[in-house]
C-alpha cells in the first residue's frame, strides 16, 4: 500500500472512531471538534469555526465552555445556543500538538509513506493548523479575524520578555535543561516494512513552524536543535515573572508547575489591581525608567486615546491629589491674614469647616478688623450698653458659653467666642432688622395733649419732648411711662439739649431753665436775653444761647453764670453751633459768624448768602450753613473763605447732618441729598417714586441708612451709599390730611418720632420702635 494511502486510511480511521465516539454522546468537544464540525453548531459558521480553532491552538486548549467567548465573534448568546450540546475535554499538551503538526508536515512533504505508529493520544485533524496559517498568511481576511490576530498578539506580548544577566541566565539555562531531559518523553520507534520503506530523516530544526506558536517545555522531543533555545527562553520567561512580582490568580488544587501553563485562561474578565491586563506589568516597568519628558509625552498621548469617561476617572483620581488644608499647615499669622480677605459672612461658614478653621474664624483681632470695617467702633460701648439696657438673656448665654455642662471631662478645648464677633453679629442682626424684618409695633407715648412738639431730645434710656404747652417731659424709652413733667417756663418750649443727667430748656419766656433729669427739680433759671431763645447748643458744662435779640450767650449749667456775650448779629439768630472752643451762629441777616467766646470776638463773618439762614454743621474744621436761597455753603472755619457752594435743591434746606465730611441735608422741596464737602459733589439725591410728597422736616442718618419724616405723615429709610429707598417705618393713617411728623431721633436700634397735626387729625404723642434682637 502507497505511504499516502496509508496515512490517509490511518487519519480517515481515527477521524471515523472519534466521529462515531461524538456520534453516540451526541455532543461537540470543543478541544477536539474540527473546523467543519464546528461549523455545523447553530450560529457559527465556517468563519467562527475557523476564529475558534486558532484561538484553541493560541491558547493550548480550553478549559471551560465559556472560553469560546475568547474567540471574536462569540458571544454568550451563541453559546448558550449550544451550551447542551457542547463538551471540553482536558487540553491537548503543547508538545503533542507540535509533534503531531512536525508528523504531519514531514508526510505531506514526502512522496513515500510510513506505517502509522499506534499513540495512545487522539489524532488531531491537521486542517485547523492548516486553516490558521492561510489565515494568518491571508492578506484579504476579514475583520473578525483581524480582530482575533489582534487578541493574539496582545496575549503573546506577555512572552516577550528581557534576557537575565549572563550568570543566571546560564545556571537557569543548565537547570532547565536537566529537568528537560527527565520530563520529556521517549519518542515512539517505528518498524519500517518491507512493504513500507522507511521514511527518511528530517531536521526538525530545520521544519519550519508557524510563527507565534505556542511553546512548551516538552517541545525539546520534538525539536532536539531547539532544545537549548527553547529552554533558554522558557528559563528567561519565568524567571522575568518571577522578577516582576507578576501575580495571577491559581485555583485551589493546582500545582504551581502547570499553573504558569493557565495563567491567561483564568483571568478574571474584569482587570483590576491584582489582575492587570496583559502586558500591563511590563508597561509599568517600562515606564518607570523613562525621563520627565518622556513620561510627560506618554502621558499627553495616553490622554489624547481617553475617552472622556476616562478623562472623567482621571480628574476624580487627581484632584483629591491637590485638595490641601493649607489653612491648618500655615503658621496661625499667615493664616488668619489670609482669612482676613473673606468677608464675615464667608467667615462664619468657614467656622463650620472643621474645628481648626473654627479657632481661627473666631479670633478676636481678625473680627475687630471686620468691626472696624463696618464702622463699630468698640466693642466695649456694644457691650455696656447692653448692660445698661439689662440684657439677662446676653449674661444667660455668656455663663452658658463659658461653663458648658461637662467641660471638666471634655478633653477637647472650649473655643471661647470673640467679643469683637459677637458685637459684629449683633450689628448685623440689628441692621437686618431695620432692611427686611418686620417693623415692631410701636409703642406709643401720650401727654402733650393737642399741643405742637417743638424739640425733642433722646440719649440713653430717656426722652425729653418739650412743647408749646409750656412743659417738657421725660420719659422711659423702655417702658413708654413719664416719668417726670418739668413746669416752671411761662411760654412755649422752643429749644432743649440734654447731656447726662442735666437737660436744658429755651422759651418763648426769654429765659433758660437748667434742670435735673433724675428729680425733675429746676437747678437753675438763666436770665438775660430780651425775647425768644430760639436755639442752642449744649457742650460739657456750657452752654451757649442764640436768641431773637440777636444776641449769643454762654452760660455756666453748674453755677447758672452768664460767662459772654456775643453781639454783631443784626437780626434774629436762629442757629447755633459750639464745639468747646469757637462758636458759629447763622441769622437772619443772612450771615454766618465765627466767634471767639472767651474773647467774645467775632473772627470771621462770612457772607455770601443772599437770604435767612436756618441751619448750620460744624465739625471743628468745616461750617456748613442752610439758607432760604436754596443754596448750601461750605466754609473754612480758619480762614472764612467758602469753598464750595452746593446747588440742586429747589427751596429751604430746613435740616442738616454732617459726619466724616458726609453731609445729608433736607429741604423743602421734600428731597433728601448726600454731599461730599471735600469735593463739594451731590453724591446720592433721595428722591423717586417713593420720595417724599411733602417738605422734609427733620432727618439723622448714620454710615448705614438715612432716615427722613415730613409734612406728609411718613418716616422713610433710605441707603446712605446707594441712595436706594428701603422701606416706610410709619406711615400715619392722617397723613396727606393733616398729619404729620413734627421731629425725629434715633439710636443704633431705636427711632423716637413725634407726631400730630394742626388741624387735630391726629392725635399728638411719641412713636417708639425697637428694632434691637434682645426686644425680639
Amino acid at each position: 500500500m502507497p505511504a499516502s494511502r496509508g496515512r490517509s486510511s490511518g487519519r480517515g480511521m481515527g477521524d471515523t472512531a472519534a466521529n462515531e465516539s461524538l456520534a453516540q454522546r451526541n455532543l461537540v468537544d470543543i478541544n477536539v471538534a474540527t473546523v467543519e464540525e464546528l461549523s455545523t453548531l447553530v450560529g457559527v459558521g465556517r468563519s467562527r469555526a475557523e476564529a475558534i480553532v486558532e484561538t484553541r491552538n493560541s491558547l493550548g486548549g480550553f478549559t471551560s465552555i465559556e472560553d469560546l467567548s475568547l474567540a471574536p465573534g462569540v458571544g454568550t448568546n451563541l453559546i448558550e445556543a449550544n451550551r447542551q450540546i457542547l463538551t471540553v475535554s482536558a487540553p491537548v499538551q503543547s508538545s503533542q500538538v507540535n509533534t503531531r503538526k512536525a508528523n504531519t508536515r514531514n508526510r505531506s512533504s514526502d512522496n513515500t509513506s510510513a506505517q502509522p505508529t499506534p499513540s495512545t493520544t487522539p489524532v488531531i485533524s491537521s486542517s485547523s493548523d492548516t486553516a490558521a496559517e492561510d489565515q494568518q498568511n491571508d492578506s484579504g481576511s476579514s475583520s473578525s479575524n483581524e480582530w482575533g490576530a489582534c487578541r493574539l498578539r496582545q496575549r503573546r506580548s506577555t512572552s516577550r520578555i528581557n534576557p537575565l544577566p549572563v550568570g543566571k541566565s546560564a545556571s537557569l539555562r543548565q537547570t532547565r535543561s536537566n529537568d528537560s531531559a527527565i520530563q520529556s518523553p521517549s519518542p515512539l520507534p517505528t518498524t519500517p516494512t518491507s512493504s513500507t520503506p522507511a521514511a527518511p530523516a528530517i531536521d526538525a530544526s530545520n521544519v519550519p513552524l508557524k510563527e507565534g506558536s505556542p511553546t512548551s517545555e516538552n517541545e525539546d522531543v520534538v525539536r532536539p536543535g531547539a532544545t537549548k533555545r527553547k529552554s533558554e527562553s522558557t528559563v528567561e520567561m519565568s524567571a522575568e515573572v518571577a522578577t516582576e512580582k507578576k501575580t495571577c490568580r491559581r485555583s485551589e488544587g493546582v500545582d504551581s508547575s502547570s499553573s504558569s501553563v493557565y495563567c491567561h485562561v483564568h483571568r478574571n474578565p474584569i482587570p483590576s489591581k491584582d489582575n492587570p491586563p496583559p502586558g500591563f506589568c511590563q508597561w509599568l516597568h517600562t515606564f518607570q525608567y523613562w525621563s520627565n519628558a518622556e513620561r510627560l509625552c506618554a502621558i499627553d498621548q495616553l490622554i489624547e486615546l481617553c475617552e472622556p469617561t476616562q478623562v472623567r476617572h482621571m480628574m476624580a483620581v487627581i484632584e483629591p491629589q491637590f485638595q490641601r488644608d493649607f489653612i491648618s499647615l500655615l503658621p496661625k499669622e499667615l493664616a488668619l491674614y489670609v482669612l482676613s480677605f473673606l468677608t464675615p459672612r464667608d467667615l462664619t461658614r468657614a467656622a463650620q469647616t472643621c474645628r481648626c478653621w473654627r479657632v481661627l474664624a473666631e479670633d478676636n483681632l481678625l473680627w475687630r478688623e471686620k468691626c472696624r470695617e463696618a464702622g463699630i467702633d468698640d466693642v466695649r460701648d456694644t457691650l455696656n450698653k447692653r448692660r445698661l439696657r439689662g440684657s439677662s438673656h446676653h449674661s444667660s448665654l455668656s455663663c452658658g458659653l463659658s461653663s458648658p455642662t461637662g467641660s471638666s471631662q471634655s478633653t477637647a478645648p472650649i473655643i471661647t467666642p470673640s467679643p469683637w464677633k459677637a458685637t459684629y453679629m449683633r450689628h448685623r442682626n440689628i441692621e437686618l432688622n431695620w432692611r427686611v424684618r418686620p417693623i415692631p409695633q410701636p409703642r406709643v407715648l401720650k401727654g402733650h395733649d393737642d399741643h405742637v412738639i417743638t424739640c425733642l431730645q433722646f440719649c440713653g434710656n430717656r426722652i425729653v419732648s418739650g412743647s408749646d404747652d409750656n412743659t417738657l417731659k421725660v420719659w422711659s424709652a423702655t417702658t413708654g411711662k413719664c416719668l417726670r413733667t418739668l413746669v416752671g417756663h411761662t411760654g412755649g418750649v422752643w429749644s432743649s439739649q440734654m447731656q447726662g443727667n442735666i437737660i436744658v430748656s429755651g422759651s418763648t419766656d426769654r429765659t433758660l431753665k437748667v434742670w435735673n433729669a433724675e428729680s425733675g427739680q429746676c437747678l437753675h433759671t438763666l436770665y438775660g436775653h430780651t425775647s425768644t431763645v430760639r436755639c442752642m447748643h449744649l457742650h460739657g458744662n456750657k452752654v451757649v444761647s442764640g436768641s431773637r435779640d440777636a444776641t449769643l450767650r454762654v452760660w455756666d449749667v453748674e453755677t447758672g453764670e452768664c460767662l459772654h456775650v456775643l453781639v454783631g448779629h443784626v437780626a434774629a439768630v436762629r442757629c447755633v453751633q459750639y464745639d468747646g472752643r469757637l462758636v458759629v451762629s447763622g441769622a437772619y441777616d443772612y450771615t454766618v459768624k465765627v466767634w471767639d467766646p472767651e474773647r467774645e470776638e467775632c473772627l470771621h463773618t462770612l457772607q455770601g448768602h443772599t437770604n435767612r439762614v436756618y441751619s448750620l454743621q460744624f465739625d471743628g474744621i468745616h461750617v456748613v450753613s442752610g439758607s432760604l436761597d436754596t443754596s448750601i455753603r461750605v466754609w473754612d472755619a480758619e480762614t472764612g473763605a467758602c469753598k464750595h457752594t452746593l446747588m440742586g435743591h429747589q427751596s429751604l434746606t430746613s435740616g442738616m447732618e454732617l459726619r466724616n465730611n458726609i453731609l445729608v441735608s433736607g429741604n423743602a422741596d421734600s428731597t433728601v441729598k448726600v454731599w461730599d464737602i471735600i469735593s463739594g459733589k451731590c453724591l446720592q439725591t433721595l428722591s423717586g417714586a417713593n420720595k417724599h410728597q411733602s417738605a422734609v422736616t427733620c432727618l439723622q442718618f448714620n454710615n448705614k441708612f438715612v432716615i427722613t419724616s415730613s409734612d406728609d405723615g411718613t418716616v422713610k429709610l433710605w441707603d446712605v451709599k446707594t441712595g436706594e429707598f428701603i422701606r416706610n417705618l410709619v406711615s400715619l393713617d392722617s397723613g396727606g390730611s393733616g398729619g404729620v411728623v413734627w421731629r425725629i431721633r434715633a439710636d443704633e436700634t431705636r427711632l423716637v418720632c413725634a407726631v400730630g397735626s394742626r388741624n387735630g387729625t391726629e392725635e399728638t404723642k411719641l412713636l417708639v420702635l425697637d428694632f434691637d434682637i434682645e426686644s425680639k
